[in-house]
């Protein structure tokens, strides 16, 4: 496999992680913060999907999904519309709330549409173009594709946990 593939059939496995940790939870259970203070389902996923869409936007040179498809409008959170939630507090955490499983999955399968296809026309050369220089050494475009799906797993994952706990406690 080259790279690219390599690359897609990460970005592949996404969407099943993510469908797993919100499917058939309402809108309350999305929004539990596991033993009072850690992450909402909510939050891990809306993050996650924010963290991919801001940074692959950035490296590809075009506009967030989150503003060009509408969905800080519609989300209307009272958050900077360029947020992340990178280093959110935990009244900032809250402020991360979604209508049902629907409206997670809409934004992040945008999303994810997108960066599938922006990694598939790619060629294995372009993956050392470096698309930050603010880091010593500058980010390639190879490190920072990493770096997003490292992110969004662990997140996936951490939904998915939190999910668990969730359901464990229901009555």
């Amino acid at each position: 496999m080259t790279s690219v593939e390599v690359l897609s059939e990460a970005l592949g496995r996404l969407p099943d992680l993510v469908r797993g940790a919100v499917r058939g939870l309402d809108a309350h259970q999305l929004s539990v913060r596991p033993g009072g203070s850690a992450n909402s389902i909510a939050w891990l996923v809306w993050h996650l999907t924010r963290v991919e869409d801001s940074h692959l936007a950035e490296a590809f040179g075009h506009d967030q999904v989150w503003r060009a498809g509408g969905f800080a409008d519609l989300w209307d959170l009272p958050l900077d519309r360029e947020d992340t939630g990178y280093g959110h507090s935990g009244d900032q955490v809250d402020a991360v709330r979604v209508a049902s499983a629907q409206q997670l999955l809409d934004y992040f399968d945008a999303v994810h549409r997108l960066s599938r296809s922006l990694v598939a026309d790619l060629g294995e050369q372009d993956l050392h173009r470096v698309v930050d220089e603010r880091w010593d050494p500058p980010v390639t475009l190879l490190v920072r594709l990493v770096s997003v799906l490292d992110d969004a797993v662990q997140h996936a994952g951490q939904a998915a946990y939190a999910r668990g706990i969730i359901l464990a406690d229901r009555p």
